[in-house]
């Protein structure tokens, strides 16, 4: 498995990955540093493992007066076992974030095409649009039935003006 992992990671064409993704801003940013990353590990492990794993205890055993703590030190060493790990379940749970993070963006993009559409038809229906001067009474009466309820209401009420009006057009009755 680690030879195919390794044959893999130099098979990553990294700047296709940005370019056919679509990736900007802080998404590359973040790919770029761990390119680099893992450029740097793999170059520390080829170095690593060109260098000699044996430790020479009978050169320390030449130099050293106290034998026993060499002695100790090579049983500890011969002993020494590194401790593994079960990579799958961590997998697991990465592609298990990975799927739902994909499952979640295909839902945002699934409500921002409906978002567009609409805006679309609302955009549409504007540049469409008559323009004020041409309207009628009744245009805006079919347009929002419950401006003619409120009026009917206001004009009951002995209210012939709507709220805010004289603030924000003045007075009008002094004409």
């Amino acid at each position: 498995m680690a030879t195919s992992a390794r044959s893999a990671a130099l098979k990553i064409n990294w700047a296709q990955i940005a370019t056919s993704l679509g990736l900007k801003g802080q998404t590359i940013a973040s790919l770029q540093a761990f390119k680099k990353r893992n450029e740097d590990i793999r170059r520390k492990v080829s170095i690593l493992s060109e260098t000699p794993q044996e430790v020479d205890f009978s050169h320390y055993r030449a130099i050293l007066k106290n034998q026993t703590v060499i002695n100790e030190i090579e049983k500890a060493y011969t002993s020494f076992k590194p401790a593994t790990y079960d990579l799958n379940k961590q997998l697991k749970t990465i592609e298990a974030f990975e799927a739902e993070a994909i499952k979640n963006a295909e839902a945002t993009k699934g409500r921002v095409d409906v978002e567009l559409q609409e805006l679309e038809k609302t955009l549409k229906n504007i540049e469409e649009a008559r323009p004020f001067e041409d309207l009628t009474v009744d245009d805006i009466a079919r347009a929002g039935p419950d401006i003619d309820i409120r009026t009917a209401d206001m004009v009951s009420k002995g209210r012939w003006m709507p709220a805010g009006y004289k603030e924000k057009f003045g007075e009008l009755s002094i004409l």
